[in-house]
């Protein structure tokens, strides 16, 4: 039918050539040479003749038609076939078959169709396509003989299929057996995750869902093995066989093109191993005290560790990044766009904190150990890491300080001024005008000395601070190396200067000018005053004369 339509369309247009074509090409009176595309010795529908019209090059027109159709009946007898493609040029265009040469298209046979080049190239594609699919029964030998492999394929697999169903039941038997022996169930500590017969259900479900796979390819690869015997059905078969052939084919391609860059990926990998294995040993060294470095000091070498192995693998991790498949891929970048976006995002306030510890750390404010004040929050630092660290007060209470935070406020370590001459404590009594100075040293001093684990040598000292409207403010200073103590220093140190003013008939008091004191019970506690002891008068003089 389709050569009928082609006749009739080059009879039409050579009796109307006084009229435009649409195409711009005139078509020439030609006659065709049939390509001969017969398979098993029965000749082709004619509806799929390929139609040679002129020789090309050194090729005349019979040879040409001769060698295009020993081509299609190569690729017809084939078993595994490509879809045809079109290879466009500036001169001619040439139908290939994956790697092969088809047939080639020039001017000459555009203008024999009335047609463009780029549609006569099309029109034999088609032709060959449909010359292809051609399908012819003869029966022969050979056709009795894959009847006869293909039943037998079926028979075996009929036969095989009672053992293969025997062989899983054994499986399960066995998975079963091993209950308790290779399949304990999973647990994390104390906690269960997966029992020992949930373990058995789901392995044992894994099983049979292989099972059924298996099953579901062997019957996959059976079936265009069957067809593949008979020529009307080797379409059919070399489809199937694409299926699972073509993502093989292009994987295995993949793969060998990306051998180059895993290698690549290896050597960068290697030397980046090797490097970090080289600065840790460093780091232990510093750390240790076997080698110094001027300026550099030892409990530097873990964080500065860490921040050169940050950026080493960044860097490698950079380099590596276009040797990967699909790499260069529009959704790779984008979905690597889109993390990077959710990290810039989400986390600022993280990366501040680790800003805010390398200064910190490079800062040397405090260690691990030390008794710091950061802010109100006064205790002993227990880890330092480099988003935050952590202070345990006097009272047990585990508190997390932001690294930032941190950075914003003043810090005072207790441990670092011990190092020197030890921490000097300090604290605060109010003492009237009335009472001499030198006294109120004398017993602030003694209190300080009869303190446990306050240092003798310096000396304890007292400062005058303040000379108020009512009283002067004496402080004590003590020094001490005992640090984890403080609190308990501090409580002894109050009762003792109690004690020795007590002792010293001083009134630890702040009295305003404007109370009267004469009269009243001295405030001295019972046991440190005389048996004798009787509170005074209230006394009032009179200044008048005596008549």
């Amino acid at each position: 039918m389709k050569v009928l339509l082609l006749l009739l369309s080059l009879w039409f247009q050579s009796g109307s050539s006084a009229q435009p074509q649409t195409t711009g090409v005139r078509p020439t009176q030609q006659t065709a040479t049939v390509a001969d595309t017969t398979v098993l010795g029965q000749p082709a529908d004619q509806d799929s003749l390929v139609m040679i019209f002129n020789g090309i090059g050194p090729y005349s027109r019979e040879a040409r038609a001769l060698r295009v159709g020993n081509k299609i009946k190569k690729l017809r007898e084939s078993t595994f076939t490509a879809e045809l493609t079109i290879k466009y040029g500036e001169v001619v265009n040439e139908i290939m078959h994956g790697e092969e040469l088809v047939m080639t298209v020039n001017d000459a046979d555009a203008k024999a169709l009335g047609l463009s080049l780029s549609g006569a190239t099309s029109f034999y594609k088609e032709q060959i396509e449909e010359a292809l699919t051609i399908s012819s029964f003869n029966p022969n030998n050979s056709f009795f003989i894959n009847v006869g492999i293909a039943l037998l394929i079926i028979g075996l697999f009929i036969f095989g299929l009672r053992y293969y169903n025997r062989l899983f039941r054994l499986v399960y038997m066995k998975i079963h057996a091993k209950k308790g022996i290779w399949f304990k169930g999973f647990k994390v500590k104390n906690y269960e995750l997966i029992s020992e017969d949930k373990l058995i259900v789901y392995i044992v479900f894994l099983a049979k869902a292989a099972r059924l796979a298996l099953l579901l390819f062997i019957v996959y690869l059976l079936l265009p093995t069957i067809f593949s015997l008979f020529p009307w059905t080797q379409g059919i078969a070399n489809t199937l066989f694409g299926y699972i052939l073509n993502p093989l084919k292009s994987i295995g391609s993949k793969f060998l093109n990306f051998i180059p860059n895993l290698l690549t990926i290896l050597v960068i990998i290697v030397v980046v191993r090797y490097l970090l294995k080289g600065l840790a040993f460093f780091r232990t060294e510093v750390a240790k005290g076997r080698l110094v470095l001027p300026g550099f000091y030892p409990e530097w070498s873990k964080p500065t560790y860490n921040l050169i192995k940050v950026i080493v693998i960044a860097i490698s991790f950079v380099a590596i990044w276009p040797l990967l498949p699909m790499s260069e891929s529009p959704i790779f970048k984008g979905v690597s766009t889109f993390f990077g976006l959710l990290v810039a995002l989400g986390g600022a306030g993280a990366f501040s904190n680790v800003i805010a510890g390398l200064v910190i750390t490079y800062m040397r404010s405090f260690k691990v150990g030390d008794r710091v004040k950061i802010a109100d929050v006064m205790g002993d630092v227990t880890e330092k890491t480099l988003l935050n660290t952590k202070i345990k007060t006097l009272k047990n209470e585990i508190i997390t300080i932001p690294n930032s935070q941190m950075l914003n406020s003043h810090t005072i370590n207790y441990t670092t001024a011990n190092e020197e001459e030890g921490l000097i404590l300090h604290t605060t009594v109010t003492i009237g005008y009335d009472v001499p100075w030198r006294d109120v040293h004398k017993c602030l001093v003694e209190a300080a000395l009869a303190t446990e684990h306050v240092k003798k040598l310096p000396k304890p000292f007292v400062l005058q601070t303040s000379l108020d409207d009512f009283y002067v403010s004496y402080q004590i200073n003590a020094r001490t190396r005992e640090i984890k103590k403080m609190s308990s220093i501090y409580s002894e140190l109050h009762q003792n200067i109690q004690d020795k003013f007590n002792e010293a008939g001083i009134e630890i008091l702040s009295p305003h000018y404007g109370a009267h004191r004469d009269g009243n019970q001295t405030t001295i506690p019972q046991s440190y005053l005389p048996e004798d002891y009787q509170a005074p008068w209230f006394r009032i003089q009179n200044d008048q004369p005596k008549k």
